[in-house]
Parts: C-alpha cells; structure tokens; sequence
C-alpha cells in the first residue's frame, strides 16, 4: 500500500493542507494519507493543546474515505521529531512505501532536521511549492544531491493560505470564511481559541 503522511502542528488545519494532501494523493497514486497532528514540534510552540489541534484535524477530515488521522505525536510527552514518527510508521504499516508531504520551506530546512538521510531511507518527500515552481526546483536538486534519496515536487498551485494567517484575521476580527473547513470554524468558535470570531 502507498501511505502518504501529511504533518504539522495544524493550528488551525485549513483548506490549503486538505486540498494539497488530496492532489499529492492522487498525482502519486496514494491509497491513504495519515494526517498526522504535532505534539510537541521542535521548530514550534502552540498556545492551543494538542488534543484540540488533533479535533480539528479528525473534523477536517471526516467524509474522505482515504484520509485517516492518528494520535502518535500528541501521545508523546517528549519532542516530536519526524524520524520517530516514521519508525513508528514502518513498524505500524511493514508492507507501506511512506511519502511525507512537506512543504517548500520545511525542505530548505532539512538539514537542520533530525537524521535527515534516515528520514529519507524510511520515506519518499513529496514537496508542494510555497514560493514558485521554479524555486522548488532548485531546491530539489540541492537536497537530493545532499541527501539522496526521493525527493518529488507536487503538481500544486501555490496557495496563500496559513495557519498564523488565520490566527491573526481571527485576533484582528476578519473573517476566515472559505480559509477552512466550516465545521472547524465552528469548533474554534465553540471553544473560543484564538479570539472572537467574525
């Protein structure tokens, strides 16, 4: 089975993370992708918990029958890197080939990641553009000459969506409508965590 891993502290999980896991998953042919919610990143901080994060994210992706969610990472007490969770991953799913969706920022950053050629014995990257195609291109060749491995763009348009975005419209009072998912917007406002919602 071909496993996709879509990561991060999804604080909040918005339309770009299901759009671009979507795309990657039908341009690679993946049969599932696990949404994959931070406990305790390394590289991040969150004033919001992890169990709430992880709600989001299990909302987001309710009605897509090939996106799964797992609770791994916020189960953890200790940091979260990205090598333990694929271990876990290959110990969970032996017959897998993984992919990890990264974005374009998160591969620049790759050598200040956590053994990153045994990340890239474990799994495939596929990365989405943040800045332009032709950037991740050059990016691409530099870290697969560093690290080898598979390291794969996807066919994806850039999409000026993030969460610290839709934390500050939320803090200013503008509205998120159509940034993410209205069951989410609904959760956030039920719980009141970033402000007073538009």
């Amino acid at each position: 089975m071909r496993t996709g891993i879509m990561g991060g502290t999804f604080n909040p999980v918005h339309n770009a993370h299901l759009l671009i896991a979507e795309m990657a998953r039908e341009e690679f042919k993946l049969d599932r992708i696990i949404f994959m919610t931070g406990g305790n990143p390394p590289h991040k901080s969150s004033d919001v918990s992890a169990v709430r994060r992880f709600n989001m994210t299990r909302i987001a992706i309710e009605g897509n029958e090939h996106f799964i969610d797992d609770d791994f990472e916020i189960t953890r007490s200790e940091k979260s890197y990205t090598v333990h969770t694929l271990e876990y991953l290959t110990e969970k799913y032996p017959e897998d080939e993984l992919f990890f969706i990264i974005g374009e920022d998160s591969l620049e950053d790759l050598p200040t990641w956590y053994e990153p050629c045994r990340i890239l014995e474990m799994c495939s990257l596929l990365v989405f553009p943040r800045r332009s195609h032709e950037t991740l291109k050059g990016t691409l060749k530099i870290m697969t000459e560093k690290f080898g491995g598979k390291i794969l763009p996807i066919s994806a348009p850039i999409i000026e969506i993030s969460s610290t975005d839709i934390r500050n419209r939320i803090r200013d009072t503008k509205s998120v409508r159509y940034m993410l998912p209205d069951k989410v917007l609904d959760y956030i406002k039920k719980h009141n965590l970033y402000g007073e919602l538009k």
